[in-house]
């Protein structure tokens, strides 16, 4: 029984995974943002959400794609997995499901929504962190939790459970805001740093959800539902959502097994390197 499934991925198909990827990335950028593409380019005042940035982000997701089919061979790159499970009770996961979020060859999918969530965290991040009201003292945070933590004489209160409405008010009565206001803004504009430029991406990713689910039991929709599932993807995708960005050094620095995918991705480019390279003619004597 053939218990392995083949994938070969070739500089055509890493060029159709880059247009998807950055078709992916139009569409959430246009959905969920607001004038994203639209002049001028540049806006001084809020300069992650300037067009500039918007099209850096798309060149910058071209030229990974470039880079990683220049570095396949014209014969492409031959992908094995196992496709029945080989331990007894085991329940593998689908071979497209396994290659997308374990794959290196696939991280430039992955590119689009960390861009996109990376941006939004990082902008709301630091906005807060050139705002007094949350900087000196935590005045925005203090109004926003009495706000919330109001139960109204009618209707349905902000928050739905009452254990975090107590959990609220305990902050309140302690002046917790005072240090939290800074720590909520360091951490959101951490959180879009790290987003973009692919430092440690699932802990990122993950607190970042972590801050959704909060906003959200507080009483709060905005943005957090479409961050929190998007972030959700790259939790999972934690291995191989950073290769494009400084987790293709971080994780291989830390022990994990990570190394060896990079190590046989730096193979294969040296063996397209070497069939790029015009043949060797030995030269002929000249005649006296």
């Amino acid at each position: 029984m053939d218990r392995t499934r083949t994938f070969i991925m070739t500089k055509h198909g890493t060029w159709i995974l880059t247009i998807v990827s950055v078709a992916l990335f139009i569409l959430l950028s246009w959905v969920f943002g607001d004038r994203l593409f639209s002049l001028p380019l540049w806006n001084s005042s809020d300069w992650i959400n300037s067009s500039l940035i918007t099209y850096l982000m798309i060149v910058a997701m071209l030229l990974a794609g470039w880079y990683q089919a220049n570095g396949i061979p014209e014969s492409g790159v031959t992908l094995r997995l196992e496709t029945n499970p080989m331990t007894p009770g085991q329940v593998n996961d689908p071979v497209a499901w396994r290659l997308l979020l374990g794959n290196v060859y696939f991280a430039l999918f992955w590119l689009p929504l960390r861009f996109v969530l990376g941006r939004d965290w990082f902008s709301a991040g630091s906005h807060k962190l050139t705002n007094p009201a949350w900087m000196n003292g935590g005045e925005a945070l203090k109004s926003f939790w009495q706000q919330q933590v109001v139960v109204p004489e009618s209707g349905k209160p902000p928050i739905t459970y009452d254990w975090f409405r107590t959990f609220l008010q305990y902050m309140l009565d302690h002046a917790w805001y005072t240090w939290f206001a800074k720590l909520i803004a360091l951490g959101e504009t951490l959180v879009g740093l790290g987003l973009i430029v692919g430092a440690f991406v699932g802990l990122a990713a993950f607190f970042g959800t972590l801050m959704n689910f909060n906003y959200l039991l507080a009483g709060t929709t905005s943005t957090n539902p479409v961050l929190f599932a998007l972030g959700i993807f790259l939790v999972l995708a934690w291995k191989v959502a950073g290769f494009w960005g400084l987790d293709r050094w971080l994780l291989p620095a830390l022990g994990t097994p990570w190394y060896r995918a990079k190590a046989q991705v730096d193979a294969v480019s040296e063996l397209a390197a070497q069939e790029a390279e015009p043949p060797f003619t030995e030269p002929r004597p000249s005649r006296p």
